[in-house]
């Protein structure tokens, strides 16, 4: 396949699917993220524009010059809440969108169409990969190196993904799994013994899975706190996965935040740490937002994953502390990171559809 300015090459589901795992994810957003705190003009917050009628459209624009890369990511859902608001759902989301240019020439290099999956598991749920191996760096850098306990709130794809990432980097020998639903959660359990050399035991209550954890993960579709604060312990390691956008509430959808976390969180662990500040400004996100802005907290207790895995930022330095990685938001730092690995594996494996385009001008 050519390489040349003339040929751009075009990747569907079918051939995206089985390439990558979840170790090398990882270690690609940890470079996206790395780079973008060295150079953050390359990359920009998430931006989201909703229809009336619950249809959102949600940009991902930046890049990772050690990877040869600039672009975007853009990807369609409809988004529905239940009737107290508790929950958000999405009766139907759309393939996302990768768009792939060389940042030092310019050149087109992929649009590449799919969800790209761990290719042990297949697809799960949106962007479950790239949420999971951005988790997967805040563990590498924030959990006690003795981890061996981890609770879990959720029992889909997002939260058998970050399972793979933690156990990707710690050794975790007991998963503590809570759902609302009891079939739910023994079914996950049941399915992720399949998968992990650990034990997986379905709980019946939330305060179970905070106790006794050296790591809590949150991976649900939430709108209020799953648990209560006071439940935390030193040494813990937390990560929400949820991040609210104003839009919700500006278009009338929600009369709050969307949050996993509440306040008390905040206040308890010794600093927080999240994917991109600015998102937090500009989609005023409420798990770190409202507390902010009720002075609960302040600006100075955040700081940003690129920022810890660049060495910027000490990160954990105390098995006494308490950390919360806030993961709110995906960027192109993540995305594209993965997205062009597998590109450039496609190329080798002979995969996908060049096409042929002249030169600009020369239509």
């Amino acid at each position: 396949m050519s390489d040349s300015n003339f040929s751009v090459l075009m990747l569907g589901p079918q051939d995206i699917t089985d390439v990558i795992e979840m170790g090398k994810a990882i270690d690609l957003v940890e470079q996206g993220y790395a780079e973008a705190s060295g150079y953050p003009i390359i990359n920009a917050p998430r931006r989201r524009v909703h229809s009336r009628n619950n249809v959102r459209i949600s940009n991902f624009p930046g890049g990772i010059d050690g990877l040869g890369v600039i672009g975007s990511m853009t990807r369609g859902e409809q988004v529905v809440h239940d009737h107290d608001a508790s929950d958000q759902t999405y009766p139907h989301r759309e393939h996302p969108v990768y768009l792939m240019w060389d940042s030092t020439t310019a050149a087109l290099k992929c649009i590449m169409i799919g969800e790209i999956t761990e290719k042990r598991v297949g697809y799960s749920s949106l962007m479950a990969l790239r949420t999971a191996a951005t988790s997967g760096v805040g563990f590498r850098h924030l959990a006690r190196k003795d981890s061996k306990v981890a609770g879990v709130f959720g029992s889909s794809g997002q939260a058998l993904h970050k399972i793979l990432a933690l156990q990707n980097e710690r050794p975790i020998e007991t998963y503590k799994i809570y759902s609302r639903s009891k079939d739910n959660r023994e079914n996950f359990c049941a399915r992720m013994r399949e998968l992990v050399e650990a034990e997986f035991v379905p709980v019946e209550q939330p305060e179970t899975v905070v106790r006794d954890s050296d790591v809590v993960i949150c991976a649900t579709n939430s709108n209020v706190p799953v648990f209560d604060g006071e439940w935390l312990e030193p040494g813990q390691h937390v990560v929400t996965v949820v991040g609210s956008n104003a839009a919700l509430i500006e278009g009338g959808w929600l009369k709050s935040g969307r949050r996993e976390n509440d306040d008390t969180t905040v206040v308890r662990t010794d600093f927080i740490a999240t994917n991109w500040l600015e998102s937090i400004k500009s989609e005023r996100q409420a798990g770190i937002w409202d507390p902010i802005q009720a002075g609960i907290i302040g600006w100075d207790k955040i700081v940003e994953i690129g920022d810890i895995a660049s060495g910027k930022h000490a990160g954990r330095t105390s098995d006494d502390q308490i950390t919360l990685h806030a993961n709110n938001n995906g960027t192109a730092a993540a995305d594209l990171a993965i997205a062009h690995w597998v590109y450039e594996e496609c190329k080798t494996l002979g995969r996908g559809n060049p096409m042929m385009l002249p030169r600009p001008g020369e239509q």
